[in-house]
């Protein structure tokens, strides 16, 4: 069949729809860049904030809108996971629902729905909830753009920020083998890419599933060990992204120092800086504790260029909390801010 896929949100979502696309290629379905050439429209759906759901509603409604009686569309990704089959009667003409957990096994959606379009009406499917433990590595981990990839560590998340809905989303966190995250990282490079992010909802959680408390400067050992460093065939950066501060320990900071093809950034989504709201937030309230990672990251690598998210507005945030915050930004000067309005998630 031939396939239309748009995917929305962010890189771990792109990395999914890579995955899916692959998956497709193998059973020999054909991608397409027009939603009119395909038998199957599939939007890879976010659902973590307002404005993203409405992106994705609006995608899937004016699909669903102009889509022909032979075409079948299949919403996949957040949404999808968040909603479950209440998203069929958001957007009628919608044919299947595929979640975070079960996007490996598009094939066996796509294949259900296409023996029910021969006894019409078709049956609208959904492939939600925990996956096949078999399926969890099926497909890739890796998505390209250009000369840049991404590279998935993990799936899911196991903190409790009370304003997150990503756990509920994606399941509790679940590392990947290691050595597949080094075979990935090998194909990539012998592909020509020059950049590879290492992503998950936090990567610096990686292994904790198993019992190591400090896995991901192992991981980017084996990473850069099995990379050949040569001018031409080498990588010459490693990029690291959504640490949680919490996690960052002093021997991840040793590795990334230690080796120049670790690219000096890091994204430490730090969500607020009082001690009071991050409490009310379940996040990290040692404020003294980031301010000595920066210190140490910045004594560590002093060219690092550092990234945080900030959340205002969060219930219960007095005007000296947000002053406090405020004091905060201007003494550490970030170098790259997101700062979002509280919404109830």
């Amino acid at each position: 069949m031939r396939y239309y896929l748009e995917s929305l949100g962010c890189p771990k979502n792109l990395v999914d729809a890579h995955g899916m696309a692959r998956l497709l290629k193998l059973l020999g379905h054909e991608p397409v860049a027009d939603p009119q050439q395909a038998q199957v429209l599939l939007v890879n759906t976010c659902g973590f904030v307002e404005e993203a759901r409405e992106e994705s509603l609006g995608e899937l409604r004016e699909l669903a809108r102009t889509k022909r009686r032979d075409q079948l569309l299949i919403a996949t990704g957040c949404l999808s996971q968040r909603w479950g089959e209440a998203l069929l009667d958001q957007v009628p003409g919608l044919d299947a629902l595929l979640g975070t957990r079960r996007w490996s096994e598009i094939g066996r959606l796509l294949e259900g729905l296409g023996q029910g379009r021969r006894r019409p009406p078709a049956a609208r499917r959904a492939l939600l909830g925990d996956p096949d433990p078999a399926a969890l590595e099926a497909g890739s981990r890796t998505a390209r753009q250009g000369a840049t990839a991404y590279l998935k560590i993990a799936e899911g998340c196991s903190a409790p920020c009370a304003f997150c809905a990503i756990p509920l989303i994606k399941g509790p966190a679940v590392s990947r083998p290691a050595e597949k995250v080094v075979r990935d990282a090998v194909a990539l490079v012998e592909e020509g890419v020059k950049e590879i992010i290492l992503i998950a909802q936090d990567t610096t959680a990686y292994g904790r599933d198993r019992g190591e408390r400090d896995g991901l400067p192992d991981l980017l050992k084996d990473v850069l060990q099995a990379l050949p460093q040569g001018q031409q065939e080498g990588l010459p950066w490693l990029r690291l992204m959504y640490a949680y501060p919490g996690h960052v320990s002093p021997r991840l900071i040793e590795v990334m120092a230690g080796d120049g093809r670790v690219c000096r950034y890091l994204d430490l989504p730090l969500q607020h800086a009082h001690a009071d709201t991050l409490r009310r937030m379940k996040r990290p309230a040692n404020v003294e504790r980031v301010r000595s990672l920066v210190a140490d990251l910045r004594a560590a690598m002093p060219d690092i260029a550092l990234r945080t998210s900030l959340i205002v507005g969060y219930p219960g945030e007095t005007e000296a909390e947000f002053q406090t915050l405020l004091d905060f930004v201007a003494d550490i000067r970030f170098d790259r801010l997101g700062a979002f309005v509280y919404s109830a998630e």
